[in-house]
């Protein structure tokens, strides 16, 4: 194993013509040069320095290493200073996934202010809705996964092996058309709505749906689903149905002809920033996180 300080005092020798003068340059005893040069011969298993009169000479060996150690010397101080500016923000990268609704509410304020404080880091941005932005996060295509999972749903375990960093909790809201019969109560029962027409939206919402209206004692009648968001507004302020959606997602969307209701019982969800352990130690994704966390507490 050749290590990189020696070959520094190899160089420093090649360059003065001795040990003592090398000592001087670097700053260390002439034994201590000796010492390094009889290691780094032991390593490469040939002689690399000859005395020649008052001088030190290279080898053969010596001299090929001499030549290629300016590269490798080289090669690891520019490798030190792009680490040194990563770990200092100066540089770095950060592949985040963010469900729709995420994307349009939290991740705008947070990677804003991550350019503001630290321009050198770079994002990029991917969408996908849990568990899939999930099997990303552990899969390695990414590195910050925004997920949520609802209250009281099964696999409360499925983030263990991960860096969960609590946003905040989303409540879902009823969405009904203007002229609806319950577009001006103040709080509407799920049981209210069992007659309705239904559209439904993303995969896992959908299933939340289904779940919290067999609960109330009723299974929906879904005549539309869409992971659009503004769709399921459309559709709703067109007289097509009604919807539940989580409230930050009716915040991503400009609600026109829709009135939002207060749903009882509560029905909420969690919103959270996942990353790999190893990852939460580098600095550019521990700034993100702490970025969407300050985004979550404006909304």
């Amino acid at each position: 194993m050749i290590e990189a300080r020696h070959l520094r005092v190899l160089r420093a020798v090649a360059s003065t013509g001795s040990f003592s003068a090398a000592g001087r340059e670097l700053g260390c005893t002439q034994p201590a040069v000796s010492q390094q040069m009889k290691a780094l011969e032991a390593s490469v298993g040939t002689p690399l320095l000859i005395r020649s009169g008052r001088r030190m000479r290279l080898t053969q060996a010596g001299e090929a290493l001499v030549r290629h150690a300016a590269g490798i010397l080289s090669g690891l101080t520019a490798a030190e200073e792009e680490i040194a500016a990563i770990a200092g923000l100066r540089a770095g990268r950060v592949r985040l996934v963010s469900f729709p609704s995420g994307s349009s509410t939290l991740v705008p304020t947070a990677l804003a202010a991550l350019r503001a404080a630290h321009p050198g880091t770079r994002v990029s941005l991917e969408e996908a809705e849990p568990p899939h932005s999930v099997e990303l996060l552990r899969e390695g295509d990414c590195d910050v996964a925004l997920a949520f999972r609802y209250e009281g749903a099964a696999g409360a375990g499925e983030w263990d092996d991960l860096v969960v960093r609590p946003l905040l909790t989303d409540r879902l809201v009823g969405l009904v058309p203007e002229g609806h019969r319950l577009s001006r109560a103040e709080s509407v029962a799920l049981t209210e709505l069992a007659a309705e027409s239904w559209i439904a939206g993303c995969p896992r919402c959908r299933g939340q749906l289904v779940e919290a209206c067999e609960s109330a004692g009723f299974t929906p009648r879904i005549d539309f689903a869409t992971d659009d968001y503004p769709a399921v507004v459309g559709l709703v302020g067109a007289g097509l149905g009604v919807a539940v959606l989580p409230r930050l997602a009716v915040e991503s969307v400009r609600p026109r002809g829709v009135r939002t209701v207060t749903l009882e019982p509560a029905v909420r969800r969690e919103i959270v920033a996942l990353t790999l352990p190893d990852l939460a130690q580098v600095p550019a994704v521990a700034a993100t996180l702490d970025q969407l966390a300050q985004a979550a507490d404006r909304v």
